[in-house]
């Protein structure tokens, strides 16, 4: 079968691997009709996540037709329509059960203690071979296979995979109450869930903070105040909007990846804060190394966590969905203990979240499909990477046929 292979950082491939088979009872087989590419996806190939090995399937967002059941898997029929959560569940330890389904103590073969386990990822992952495929093996099938009832389209469920939870989370996680005032870092595909998701949940304003200009504008359809941080300081904006005060909640939906700004005064902000960020770090680097600390000089805060501490009003809260290394360490703690603000953030628990989103859209209370803005075959897929890590317009998100 074809599958999309890593190989290096900067290097995967088309090629023809192996079919799965089923390797315990708890396993299903499913042939893909639909994957994604993925923001996660470039932090692999960009090496700013490192661990992948050579070999792995890469990709996490799958919907399909099951082809194959094990013996144990007792809810989910060969035949049926199914969506495939991104992270990977047991379903049964005291974690799943609490909903908490990215910590499961099970699904990770490296141990409870190894964190989310997720398709097509480094080794702490799992390294479980990913979904842009035409076939994938599903482990712990009765929980991670959930059946799509015939209302809901390939199209509109592929979001249901990973960004549209992913976004629901983080505003989930911001805890946003009708009226708040929400800034959202990052007008990527989840970002736009972020925006759709404080919508759901009656936010009063919405402002979206980037610098592509057709993501921009996709956030504006979506009734959302937009700020362009290369023309324009996010931060002071954001308290000219709100009378000085800033915002209720903030989602940082970027993570490792910001990109800083390139010009304007928030670019020359941004590197005063980094030149004094390096000089008192610089100063207390010697004590912070002799009680075992390793601190490098290139080590700072994201931009869009510095912009969103200081956006954000006193006793708000941080919700970062944005993927960061275990290796960052930086983060700017005085500020946002100062402010009194809480912060939230982890891997998303999508397989608490999916029920209830197809549920939204087979209500049509929301049709996502106006977030996907390609749709490739499985043959075009490198071109497909190519333009979407290099942000060219109308790449927000990208649909594979396998």
């Amino acid at each position: 079968m074809k599958a999309v292979v890593f190989h290096d950082v900067g290097d995967i491939r088309l090629e023809d691997v192996p079919e799965p088979r089923i390797e315990q009872p708890t396993d299903a087989i499913v042939r893909l009709t639909a994957s994604a590419i993925c923001g996660t996806d470039l932090h692999f190939i960009r090496g700013t996540v490192s661990g992948m090995q050579e070999g792995t399937i890469l990709g996490h967002e799958g919907v399909g037709v099951v082809e194959q059941v094990g013996s144990e898997v007792r809810n989910i029929s060969v035949g049926d329509r199914v969506v495939i959560p991104s992270t990977i569940a047991c379903g049964y330890c005291s974690y799943c059960r609490e909903g908490y389904y990215a910590q499961c103590d099970n699904a990770n073969p490296n141990g409870a203690a190894a964190g989310t386990a997720f398709y097509g990822g480094p080794q702490q992952s799992g390294a479980f071979n990913g979904l842009q495929a035409e076939k994938a093996r599903i482990p712990f099938a009765s929980i991670n296979l959930v059946k799509l009832p015939d209302e809901v389209s390939d199209d509109q469920a592929i979001l249901v995979s990973d960004i549209f939870p992913t976004g629901y989370f983080g505003a989930d996680l911001a805890d946003i109450k009708p009226g708040h005032t929400v800034a959202i870092f990052g007008c990527g595909p989840v970002g736009q869930f972020a925006i759709a998701s404080a919508k759901l949940m009656d936010a009063g304003r919405v402002i979206a903070i980037d610098s592509i200009p057709d993501r921009l504008e996709m956030a504006k359809r979506q009734g959302a105040e937009v700020i362009n941080f290369n023309e324009d300081d996010p931060v002071q904006t954001i308290k000219d909007l709100t009378g000085g005060i800033g915002v209720d909640r903030a989602i940082d939906a970027v993570g490792v990846d910001a990109e800083h700004p390139h010009h304007g005064p928030a670019a020359d902000k941004a590197k005063q804060q980094e030149q004094e960020f390096h000089r008192v770090q610089q100063m207390v680097a010697p004590k912070q190394n002799r009680v075992g600390h390793n601190w490098h000089p290139g080590d700072a805060p994201t931009q869009a966590q510095q912009w969103a501490i200081e956006a954000l009003a006193k006793a708000g809260t941080l919700a970062i969905i944005g993927v960061y290394p275990p290796s960052d360490t930086a983060f700017p703690i005085g500020m946002a203990m100062n402010k009194n603000l809480t912060i939230r953030m982890g891997n998303c628990n999508h397989r608490k979240y999916i029920p209830r989103l197809i549920d939204l859209i087979r209500t049509g209370v929301f049709d996502p499909r106006a977030l996907v803005t390609q749709q490739k075959p499985m043959d075009s897929v490198i071109d497909a990477y190519k333009a979407f890590d290099t942000r060219q317009p109308g790449w927000l998100k990208v649909e594979l046929r396998p």
